[in-house]
């Protein structure tokens, strides 16, 4: 009877490749469930902005107190740092840096009238004042007479007032004004 030499190694280097592959198989495995794990999630749930209560909705976003003046005659017509041209009779104001288009809100400290103007130019160009209003202002505010009174400014947040005021570029320019002080 011949015995057939087999060869063990070739037995042995099947199974240890077998059970190697094998072990690489369940790494591979582990590793990506391993990687996955840490991954983020990405969700497609959208969300809502949280609700504002109405009392913010309301505030002034802009406070200034100071010494307001009034310009009219003598700027007729001409053209205003956003383009316009301006009208004494009208309720509009200059300011050195509210939104061109936006409203706010001048009190008289000094017999509490009050009038809502829009901004549409720059100014004013004389030291210790915070705004020019036109003589409709002026008028409202019961300051025509005096040239100059104290007020308070106020506004209120608007997006699409900021965006417009975005695109105008102001000019400057020299303004003479109106006040018997």
């Amino acid at each position: 009877m011949s015995h057939k030499k087999t060869n063990n190694i070739l037995p042995n280097a099947a199974v240890f490749f077998h059970n190697g592959l094998y072990a690489l198989s369940v790494l591979s495995v582990i590793s990506a469930l391993t990687i996955s794990g840490c991954s983020q999630k990405e969700t497609t749930e959208q969300t809502q902005p949280a609700p504002q209560d109405q009392g913010s909705i309301n505030k002034p976003q802009h406070k200034e107190v100071g010494k307001a003046s009034w310009y009219g005659p003598g700027f007729q017509g001409q053209e205003t740092a956003n383009g316009e041209h301006f009208d004494q009779k009208d309720l509009t104001a200059a300011h050195p840096s509210l939104p061109m288009g936006s409203t706010a809100k001048v009190t008289n400290l000094e017999n509490g009238k009050n009038v809502e103007v829009r901004i549409n130019d720059r100014g004013p160009f004389t030291e210790n004042r915070v705004i020019d209003v036109s003589k409709a202002a002026a008028t409202e505010l019961g300051m025509k007479k005096d040239g100059t009174t104290q007020v308070k400014i106020e506004t209120k947040s608007s997006a699409k007032k900021v965006a417009s005021a975005r695109s105008v570029k102001p000019k400057k320019r020299l303004r003479k004004v109106i006040s018997s002080n």
